[in-house]
């Protein structure tokens, strides 16, 4: 008989949550839609992608990128694809992809925005009257949802199938950016926040943090330097369970 190797507890529910937000992005789709926004920011409204985005970088002040490692859509696609690829991606080749997508996009709401005479109405259902994307009626103006949800589909997984791990996420993801940010001024005014230790003096050189992490970081030169700070970190803990010898761990603490 075969024996299936079960992931650690914490990882199950990871994994349970990030299921969940894959099965409910036909739903959610238009809530991380990078064109809505500038459609809002036209109008000077403020829609549901400007109050998501927001609050991802709310929320990076005090957990990090913890949202791409739990609740992602697009990270549970690059995830679940991985027994295709799992070929470590090289991230710093493509890390500054996502940010020449991001400054002139940010650039542009903010160019709408004042067009428009600033943001004067709060409509978190603008163009989504009935507050579920695949709900949304179909019209001639613009693609079907549909499309683009295919598109988005095959895009994010193609390029973690031809690169490997969450390629998509080093390098054209338009929401990372929000949450490295909030991270950099999290460090910068160092108040408490969800983060990772490493205490190198229990680590066997197994490398298994390493290999394990899927955002193909060098965890293991991480923990020898203990600092275990990097953009790309996304604290899904899979370093934290994989090592035997618990040398790496979460705290909500103010760091050094």
């Amino acid at each position: 008989m075969i024996k299936v190797k079960q992931l650690p507890r914490r990882q199950r529910y990871r994994q349970a949550l990030l299921m969940l937000s894959l099965l409910l992005f036909p739903v959610t789709l238009y809530y991380f839609s990078p064109m809505l926004i500038l459609q809002g920011a036209s109008e000077g409204i403020i829609n549901a992608s400007f109050i998501v985005f927001g609050l991802m970088f709310l929320s990076s002040l005090f957990v990090g990128r913890l949202w791409c490692g739990w609740a992602c859509p697009a990270g549970a696609l690059q995830e679940f694809g991985q027994p295709i690829n799992n070929k470590r991606t090289p991230g710093g080749k493509f890390n500054w992809i996502k940010w020449m997508i991001w400054v002139p996009w940010i650039v542009l709401i903010v160019a709408l925005a004042m067009s428009a005479g600033g943001y004067h109405t709060v409509n978190p259902l603008y163009q989504l009257e009935t507050g579920a994307t695949l709900a949304l009626p179909l019209d001639g103006g613009s693609p079907p949802w549909f499309m683009i949800y295919y598109i988005i589909l095959a895009l994010f997984l193609g390029l973690a199938v031809v690169f490997g791990r969450r390629a998509s996420c080093h390098s054209i993801c338009w929401m990372a950016p929000f949450m490295i940010l909030g991270r950099w001024l999290r460090n910068r005014g160092r108040w408490p926040s969800l983060r990772l230790v490493a205490e190198a003096d229990k680590c066997t050189h197994c490398q298994t943090c390493s290999r394990g992490c899927p955002m193909s970081l060098d965890v293991h030169t991480m923990v020898q330097r203990m600092d275990m700070e990097d953009s790309e970190c996304i604290l899904c803990g899979t370093c934290v369970d994989g090592c035997s010898k618990n040398a790496i761990r979460f705290t909500f603490s103010a760091g050094r």
